[in-house]
């Protein structure tokens, strides 16, 4: 599982670093200006040397030190590491992640800040994918552990994005990176099983996924988009990073759909890193990144430890906390 584990990882990060640079912008005009993006481009949007990383690989690098170092999910731990991260000033930061990470550096429990912004928030502004970009780290962590793969799934999301779409939407594509690490047959439909209780929205837009996957609808019959939502997120996400050839073309074609390209590629890239491995990663993207190294180790790391999970937050979890009505 070792490569694989890694690939999960690391194809997050070239999924994030191929699309930061024409993030934001449309398929047509990716199109008509690179062609098909198939190798690290320098400045564009951020303006940053080419292979840059952005939010969404860094948060994740925050998760899975977190767990590394100290051996099981502690979310005070991952809050913390987050907050050290917004003290650095990132380039990239969404407004929810950035509004709660202030409030947490303000002293806020790490279970009432994000629950307490999401109580405010309008629909529309309140399901952003800001938790299922950086959550695959527990996918590795807790393969085959599916009750404790929830609750750090859900809990840890909580910290800043607590809608109940945000929570299942990072149960579902964990439970799919497990399956993939751990051989299931069909990992979607197993982790669309571990969130039968969330919400119908959700549920609906990766069932579409999955009856493509099966081969009983046509690709043709689903219209994917490119917004930050965290349902249509992680729909495209899924669809690539299932159904494509290879790692290389789940990650360009995820980056060609153009909007959100950073964090829609990061999750295609994490399922078809763990569909292929990190040995069929393109070198060129990966020397191009220079958290590669580090990257590398840490999926080694969380794929033979013994990551154990707190009986207080499985307790929170259990007391209906963060059971939250979209």
């Amino acid at each position: 599982m070792d490569d694989s584990a890694v690939g999960v990882l690391l194809g997050l990060a070239c999924g994030d670093a191929l699309g930061r640079p024409v993030e934001f912008q449309q398929s047509a005009s990716i199109q008509q200006r690179h062609g098909p993006v198939m190798d690290m481009l320098a400045n564009g949007t951020h303006g940053q040397p080419a292979g840059t990383i952005t939010d969404d690989t860094e948060m994740a690098l925050c998760v899975a030190r977190s767990l590394a170092d100290s051996g099981h999910f502690d979310p005070v731990d991952v809050a913390d590491r987050f907050v050290e991260w917004y003290r650095s000033d990132p380039f990239d930061i969404g407004l929810l992640t950035s509004t709660v990470l202030r409030r947490l550096r303000d002293g806020d429990p790490w279970d009432e800040a994000g629950i307490d912004e999401w109580k405010h928030l309008p629909e529309g502004s309140n399901a952003g994918n800001g938790s299922v970009m950086r959550c695959a780290p527990y996918g590795i962590a807790f393969a085959g552990e599916s009750d404790a793969l929830v609750t750090a799934s859900r809990a840890s999301s909580v910290i800043t994005h607590a809608d109940p779409r945000c929570q299942w939407g990072c149960v579902i594509l964990n439970g799919t990176l497990a399956g993939l690490l751990t051989g299931t047959d069909q990992p979607l439909a197993s982790a669309l099983d571990l969130a039968e209780n969330g919400p119908a929205e959700l549920q609906s837009a990766c069932e579409a996924v999955q009856a493509i996957v099966e081969g009983s609808e046509s690709p043709a019959d689903l219209e994917l988009a490119n917004s930050g939502y965290v349902v249509t997120t992680l729909q495209a996400g899924l669809y690539h990073g299932l159904t494509a050839e290879s790692a290389e073309g789940a990650i360009v074609d995820a980056v060609m759909l153009g909007g959100d390209t950073d964090t829609i590629a990061a999750v295609a890239g994490a399922v078809a890193g763990a569909r292929f491995g990190a040995s069929e990663l393109p070198d060129r993207w990966l020397q191009a990144i220079d958290e590669t190294a580090e990257i590398r180790e840490l999926g080694q790391q969380l794929d033979t430890m013994e990551i154990s999970l707190p009986e207080s937050v499985v307790e929170k979890l259990s007391s209906g906390q963060f059971d939250l009505q979209a």
